[in-house]
């Protein structure tokens, strides 16, 4: 699509190319390695994540992991991961900034001289650049591969490397591991193209609601801040939880819903712990013939998180990757419980529209949901 050069440019709410620097600048650095090393260890991340494919085709029985050829698989560092993740958030937002700017100009100037653009950004890449050295791989569907329309899947060789060291795992069967979680979220796109068009459009939704009251965001923002200060001066004390601040109550996302952004969340925390919970039982389902040392990488990986100092901890809950554990774990049960009563070939009608999707109440009452698509129960 073509701008118009000669129109003014219109202001930015969020400075991407900011967002994009500062998170590179930002960025921590990865563990020290020799060259060759390096590219060992990245020949094999690639192939581990070629195995794994099969693997979760035997595992998940969805046809869709016989090819994948839509898709691309990249091996990066944190920098790239945090300047590819400030593009898809581009991608998602950008719909819904278009659409303020045309149908409420004011509102979007506005908000972008009280919060500046740059200051947005560059608050953005901070956070890009805080996560750089946290994930250990991700599927974006997104932003298109270039081998067509479908994600990318982006495993970062440093996070791996350094928590195959910290727990003192096998390199190789903690990065089969790893693999089998992200090429899982790769196969249930492929599995279900519609999920990405359908996540996109809620997403959009989301963001338009949120922008839509961008003229009362800088009062809502002062709170969130306000509570975002109580709770770290509370966790420098290494208090548990922030005074009179419920811990649901702290993270901004709280701050900007109205009874519809509420619904809107709702229904993208119900398909992300969908995901999640899918994938983390795909990852678990392998045994030792898969696996050799799974037991030993399983214990050890989930004990990681006892060790967090008090201010991390606080950083975790305030940007939901807290939330998001849970979302592993809740959305885990559900599929245990449906897979239990149904059967794995029952699960996967989950996959085949929109309409099947669990909704948040029904994660943590999966019989709900089983009734609902009439599936018939073992035993």
């Amino acid at each position: 699509m073509f701008r118009n050069e000669s129109a003014a440019p219109r202001p930015q709410l969020v400075n991407w190319d900011v967002a994009a620097s500062t998170a590179a600048s930002l960025t921590p650095a990865g563990p020290t390695m020799k060259p060759a090393e390096i590219a060992r260890a990245v020949q094999n991340m690639r192939e581990l994540a070629d195995v794994s494919v099969g693997h979760v085709h035997s595992i998940s029985r969805l046809d869709a992991a016989r090819d994948l050829r839509d898709s691309e698989l990249l091996i990066v560092d944190r920098a790239s991961w945090a300047k590819a993740n400030s593009q898809s958030f581009r991608t998602l937002m950008e719909p819904a900034l278009d659409q303020l700017a045309t149908t409420r100009p004011e509102v979007l100037k506005s908000a972008s001289l009280t919060l500046g653009g740059n200051l947005t950004g560059a608050q953005l890449g901070a956070i890009l650049a805080f996560l750089s050295s946290k994930v250990l791989g991700q599927y974006d569907p997104f932003v298109p591969s270039r081998n067509g329309q479908g994600g990318r899947l982006m495993l970062v060789a440093p996070n791996i490397i350094s928590v195959e060291r910290e727990l003192n795992v096998d390199p190789s069967d903690f990065r089969l591991w790893v693999c089998l979680h992200e090429q899982t979220h790769r196969v249930q796109f492929a599995a279900a193209p519609w999920l990405k068009d359908h996540m996109t459009g809620h997403i959009g939704e989301l963001t338009s609601g949120l922008m839509d009251k961008a003229d009362s965001l800088s009062e809502r923002l002062g709170t969130a801040v306000k509570n975002i200060t109580t709770a770290r001066s509370r966790a420098l004390r290494d208090s548990p939880a922030a005074d009179g601040v419920p811990a649901q109550d702290i993270g901004v996302l709280s701050i900007l819903q109205d009874p519809d952004d509420k619904a809107r969340l709702s229904h993208l925390t119900a398909v992300m712990s969908l995901l999640e919970g899918h994938a983390n039982v795909v990852m678990d389902g392998v045994d030792g013939s898969i696996v050799p040392s799974v037991k030993t990488i399983r214990r050890r990986f989930n004990a990681r998180g006892k060790s967090r100092g008090p201010l991390e901890k606080v950083i975790r809950q305030l940007m939901g990757l807290d939330a998001k554990m849970r979302q592993y774990s809740d959305g885990a049960k559900f599929v245990r419980r449906v897979v239990s009563q149904t059967g794995m070939d029952g699960f996967n009608a989950v996959w085949q529209s929109a309409e099947h999707l669990p909704t948040e109440r029904e994660i943590h009452a999966a019989d709900e949901w089983i009734d609902r698509m009439s599936l018939r129960r073992h035993g």
